[in-house]
């Protein structure tokens, strides 16, 4: 396969990749953000803590779905090309953003609006689900030599960008309007903008042309399940740390420093995107660490750093002091960008040729999507239930713990492997 070295090639390579996951990432951190408006809004009820179980409940729904939209994209990467499914998942997910900054609430039209909430977020989890993965993929398979960790990780990049502009579109709503104007159409405007991003990546993408798909298999979506099982619980048990802690440290959170720590929306937001500029920087210092040391030794540090610090620094967190509460949500920030710098490469590295795409979509997607998607509900009703502020770092320690032990026991390193071997 032809390797694509050369400078403004390669760039416009990255470019390409990490694009799509900005608008992906964008959009679920909106939600995430303002899910506290959004249950008030769509869930209606007397408890805000139930109206906030609710919200994060259609959150999760779009996360269920995305190991069926990691074979639908997948499929359509291992058999007609990585081009083409990043392509249409992009725009899978552009329509559904831009409409869901139109819905009625269920004060204007009752129980249709939770309904067209959550079947928006069903399509978007099937568009999340091909968009990621697929890009790694492509980005993995066009990497210089020696270079893949580095390549691969601006589409975690991407996505975590995407997650920092969620970030600060919302901190900046939520400091330009009153509490009473982002309760009322304040929340909408992230949302509408997202469709910005999505035409930048669809005209980018459009233009590109790149090698046919190196998917061999012609029944990929069987063969994930038979003959290459292992392969795809093996990755799907290393992802789990990472998409635990990511989805509780930068989407939950916001929610954890308001109701919990007892900080202002605004200045939850201005945390969580600091923390978020932190990892920005440290994680293509990781992907070039992996690349030179070892994908299996910078994932080791993270998931152990990560399993430790979790209970802890949320403790303290959950106290509510100004500074530390920052310095927590960066401390918890650090051992996450250290993994991602790493899990990205070794994401594809470890799944097979002929069935990659669909393999590491339905893996990566079983894990994130499902375990990923339920986290902020589950810490919200772990943190409400035990009334502890140390309860999510239980939630992500745990995860973070199973995904060390896969590591040691199960994977191989695959810094010098040949791609396919």
């Amino acid at each position: 396969m032809k390797t694509q070295t050369s400078g403004p090639s390669f760039l416009r390579l990255r470019i390409v990749g990490l694009i799509g996951n900005v608008m992906e990432w964008y959009d679920f951190a909106v939600y995430g953000y303002f899910a506290s408006i959004i249950g008030k809004q769509f869930f209606p009820s007397e408890d805000p803590v139930v109206s906030l179980i609710a919200s994060f409940g259609a959150f999760a729904a779009g996360f269920l779905v995305r190991p069926l939209g990691g074979i639908i994209f997948g499929r359509i990467g291992d058999l007609v090309g990585r081009q083409r499914a990043m392509l249409l998942s992009v725009m899978a997910m552009a329509i559904p953003t831009v409409t869901m900054g139109l819905l009625p609430t269920y004060a204007t039209v009752g129980i249709l609006a939770p309904v067209l909430l959550v079947l928006l977020r069903l399509v978007q989890g099937l568009s999340v689900g091909g968009e990621y993965t697929s890009s790694l993929v492509f980005l993995v398979e066009n990497a210089p030599k020696g270079r893949r960790a580095f390549s691969a990780v601006w589409g975690a990049w991407g996505a975590t960008a995407g997650t920092l502009l969620g970030s600060g579109v919302g901190f900046i709503t939520a400091y330009l309007l009153l509490p009473e104007q982002l309760e009322t159409w304040g929340w909408r405007v992230p949302f509408l903008l997202g469709g910005a991003v999505a035409l930048i990546g669809f005209w980018l993408r459009r233009g590109l042309h790149t090698e046919a798909p190196v998917g061999q298999s012609k029944t990929p979506a069987l063969d994930i399940f038979t003959k290459h099982k292992f392969a795809v619980l093996r990755v799907a048990l290393l992802n789990l740390g990472y998409g635990v802690g990511f989805y509780t440290i930068f989407v939950y959170a916001v929610s954890f420093l308001e109701q919990v720590s007892g900080l202002s929306a605004e200045r939850a937001l201005r945390n969580n995107s600091f923390a978020m500029i932190v990892m920005l920087i440290l994680m293509p210092l990781s992907a070039k660490l992996a690349d030179r040391l070892g994908r299996k030794v910078v994932l080791g540090i993270g998931f152990t750093l990560l399993a430790v610090a979790a209970i802890p620094l949320f403790y303290l967190m959950g106290q509510g002091i100004r500074w530390v509460t920052i310095g927590c949500e960066i401390g918890l920030a650090l051992p996450l960008a250290i993994v991602s710098g790493a899990i990205a490469a070794t994401n594809v590295e470890l799944m097979p040729r002929e069935i990659r795409c669909t393999g590491l979509a339905f893996s990566y997607n079983f894990s994130v999507g499902i375990f990923g998607g339920i986290t902020p509900m589950v810490v919200t009703w772990l943190t409400a239930y035990l009334k502890n502020p140390s309860a999510p770092g239980y939630w992500v320690a745990a995860a973070a713990a199973v995904s060390g032990l896969t590591l040691f026991f199960l994977v191989k390193e695959t810094k010098d492997q040949p791609l396919g071997d």
